[in-house]
């Protein structure tokens, strides 16, 4: 990666997972950081700043104070989440806000953390909601979309042993359907090098992904590196109760057809991308983090 030698570049949600990362990549770069951030007190930002990262307050749903933040910015990276009251509905507003302070600051660059599929018509809430924020942001301000797989993260909460001592991985879709998958740590280094490097990828979007195992394997994987037997267990969709946009999505990743990131692309973008199994390994106690 070639570094910023002036300005900084801004990151929002960098106390969070995605953000974090993307922080931590850009920091082994060399490169200076801007995080925009709620809280400026918080024990997550206050550490940040212990790193050299300024810090600059602001909120996404506001767009005075965003723009604001992003000031003499060459390049920032954001993403929006669907959690919370409002839904994808919320997810959309504030995405379309902060795409709003960006053109306001003469941001020139933008990369947005999506999810795969997002331009593909899924029928699934919060992934046309990012769609959506991917459109607007088209057209105010120079965009690339990142646009990243089931996070392995997800699986972090059934790696433990259950009281029979084994590791039993439970979701609601069939167990031999291959899914893509990638590690938020990963994420945070391909939009570090988005940022940098723009040029790095055709077309201005990338689907990523580190592997694309069955539930299945990724259970028996998971009791090997735990050494602990492994295996899965499919729920019914009805455990998901009335959460629609969940039930379309795990019907999606059944269809066999859902995410469709170039593996070989992704590590190009990555060179020293995470499988299943090393991202496994690196989450065993005694590794190091």
């Amino acid at each position: 990666m070639t570094t910023q030698e002036q300005s900084s570049i801004a990151v929002i949600g960098a106390t969070g997972q995605q953000g974090g990362h993307v922080v931590e990549a850009l920091l082994q770069e060399g490169v200076a950081v801007r995080a925009l951030v709620r809280d400026s007190a918080s024990p997550a930002a206050t550490a940040l700043a212990a790193r050299g990262v300024e810090l600059v307050r602001a909120d996404q749903q506001d767009v005075r104070s965003t723009a604001d933040g992003l000031a003499g910015v060459p390049a920032f990276f954001f993403m929006t989440t669907f959690e919370g009251p409002e839904g994808p509905e919320g997810e959309a507003r504030r995405g379309f806000a902060v795409a709003e302070a960006a053109a306001r600051a003469g941001v020139p660059r933008v990369v947005y953390s999506s999810v795969g599929g997002a331009d593909r018509g899924t029928g699934i809430p919060h992934f046309e909601s990012k769609w959506r924020v991917e459109e607007r942001l088209r057209q105010l301000v120079p965009t690339t979309v990142l646009r990243p797989v089931f996070f392995f993260e997800n699986l972090t909460p059934q790696l433990a042993p259950d009281a029979n001592g084994e590791i039993v991985v439970r979701m609601p879709m069939p167990g031999d359907v291959p899914v893509q998958m990638i590690g938020a740590r990963d994420v945070g280094r391909a939009a570090a090098r988005l940022l940098l490097e723009p040029e790095a990828i055709a077309g201005g979007a990338i689907e990523v992904a580190g592997d694309e195992p069955t539930l299945d394997r990724a259970a028996a994987e998971a009791g090997r590196a735990f050494g602990v037997p492994g295996r899965y267990e499919q729920l019914p969709l009805e455990v998901l109760g009335e959460d629609e946009d969940l039930k379309a999505m795990f019907g999606w990743f059944a269809s066999g057809d859902a995410y469709r990131a170039d593996l070989e692309k992704s590590r190009r973008l990555v060179p020293d991308l995470q499988d299943l199994t090393g991202w496994l390994a690196a989450q065993r106690p005694s590794s190091a983090h």
